[in-house]
């Protein structure tokens, strides 16, 4: 009997290891993908985009201005999904 609450523990601190190693590596690309979009395209990368033009102005000012907000809208719908199929996956889904 007390192999199979051992075993029991073993297997749920497994699985909660694994949700949040799984949790912090989708927090991980999305802080990545955030930052090189405001940071790098909108500052760092902005002189090399300035011969692309949208919407009347160059890319890099796009970014700056209104691509980074965009793409930060995208990661929080991106963050809100893949984290309620983690939840389903581990059996953590809210009701």
């Amino acid at each position: 009997m007390s192999d199979r609450t051992v075993q029991t523990g073993t297997k749920a601190a497994e699985d909660a290891s694994g949700y949040w190693t799984a949790n912090i590596r989708i927090i991980v690309i999305s802080l990545i993908i955030w930052a090189l979009v405001s940071f790098g395209f909108g500052i760092l990368l902005r002189p090399m985009l300035s011969g692309i033009s949208v919407g009347g102005t160059d890319l890099g000012f796009w970014f700056a201005q209104q691509g980074s907000i965009l793409v930060f809208l995208a990661l929080i719908f991106f963050y809100a999904w893949r984290m309620n199929k983690l939840d389903r996956e581990y059996g953590v889904e809210e009701d």
